[in-house]
């Protein structure tokens, strides 16, 4: 039996431990892609691996590396042009140490440490979780993952109260004429007490954008779970995913459901999005959300939260356009960046240049704490529109 599969998988995993994020389906790709290629010849087989495997340009170097390394030709009589067997001993085999200067081959045995049971599992210990909470998204594994989801859905989240035009009893500077002259009345024309009423206030509509696309496929997993806690937390969300296009998912997250239903709406999303893990046209996604969907979601003072790296493929102009048409019609216009949380980030994407002179606040959404941080930004907006911006 052919070990192809095996090195494929080994493979990923060694793409994965040098950085490059490879998800499980890319894998699947490539197992159907080699069906239709030549893989004796090793140029079609390198090609078919980084278009599959490989999402970001600046990891082509370490593609490259790591391809030369792992897929090179074995020792012996295989053909350098076989890869069907290239890396089989290497791989598949039990590993071969090289024996000491002087040492017995037949004899040397390698050193087993004692099995021993596990009588408790102790709970997620403080530094673990402070762990958790300081590592970037998308260096999490798998159980990380699963704990900082279940960290995340602890979160409690508020956006800062507005004033309504309608009054309500209460201990503000205004007096309530009508009450104070019904209870003259009762008191023949005595005014024996004075009434004072307030303005209602109500919290402010949230609307989030969030970037789904190829760049952004390593913080999808995580950032889809933060759309689902916010949309169940707060009643006026709405909540918008773009690539290409632009695709509402309110109807899908914000339903109420039971945490343990997380695990079965997140992962059923992506297929509910065409362009999910696609490129990137962040003007054309925008425009068509002013024209088709901001005066039915961006009244009453809305916050807007668009979540992207900023890598696009369209005109920055129409991305500048659409950005300054955003930040005239809501109360506050908030840019999140994954990206921001590296101390050497600089925006320097044209796509980036282009929104941030519309942006009121730039923030990162890398990590656990960095949503804390948005949370407390949120519960803390200025009373009024265009203070305290960045």
């Amino acid at each position: 039996m052919s070990a192809l599969l095996p090195n494929l998988l080994h493979f990923s995993r060694l793409l994965g431990a040098a950085g490059i994020d490879v998800q499980a389906v890319r894998t699947l790709d490539v197992a159907r892609a080699i069906q239709h290629i030549d893989i004796g010849n090793r140029r079609e087989f390198y090609h078919a691996l980084r278009c599959l495997l490989v999402h970001r340009p600046q990891d082509y170097p370490v593609f490259d590396e790591a391809f030369r390394v792992f897929w090179r030709p074995p020792p012996g009589d295989w053909t350098t042009t076989d890869l069907h067997a290239m890396g089989e001993q290497r791989r598949t085999g039990d590993p071969q140490f090289e024996s000491p200067a002087g040492a017995d081959p037949d004899r040397a045995e390698p050193s087993v440490a004692p099995p021993h049971e596990i009588d408790q599992v102790a709970p997620l210990s403080y530094s673990d979780r402070e762990a958790v909470r300081q590592r970037d998204f998308s260096e999490l594994n798998e159980s990380e993952l699963s704990q900082a989801q279940r960290m995340m859905a602890d979160f409690r989240w508020d956006v800062r109260m507005r004033r309504t035009r309608r009054w309500q009893a209460g201990r503000g500077p205004t007096l309530d004429l009508r009450r104070v002259v019904q209870r003259a009345a009762s008191h023949r024309g005595e005014l024996v007490d004075l009434p004072r009423r307030t303005r209602k206030q109500r919290r402010r509509p949230l609307v989030l954008l969030c970037d789904v696309s190829g760049s952004m496929e390593r913080y999808a997993r995580m950032l889809l779970h933060f759309l689902y806690c916010m949309s169940g937390r707060l009643d006026q969300v709405e909540v918008f995913v773009f690539a290409t296009g632009l695709t509402r998912v309110t109807r899908h997250l914000g339903r109420r459901r039971r945490q343990s239903a997380v695990a079965q709406v997140v992962p059923r999303l992506p297929r509910q999005v065409p362009d999910f893990a696609g490129g990137t046209r962040i003007g054309g996604a925008l425009r068509t959300f002013n024209l088709q969907w901001g005066r039915r979601v961006l009244g009453h003072g809305a916050v807007a939260l668009v979540i992207s790296d900023g890598w696009d493929r369209g005109e920055p102009e129409l991305l500048g356009a659409e950005m300054a048409r955003l930040q005239r019609t809501t109360y506050r216009l908030i840019w999140l960046n994954p990206l921001l949380g590296s101390r050497d980030y600089v925006p320097q994407t044209r796509g980036m240049r282009a929104a941030l002179p519309f942006i009121d606040d730039f923030l990162p959404v890398h990590n656990l704490d960095s949503l804390e941080v948005l949370g407390r930004h949120l519960s803390s907006l200025p009373t009024r529109k265009g203070l305290a911006r960045r």
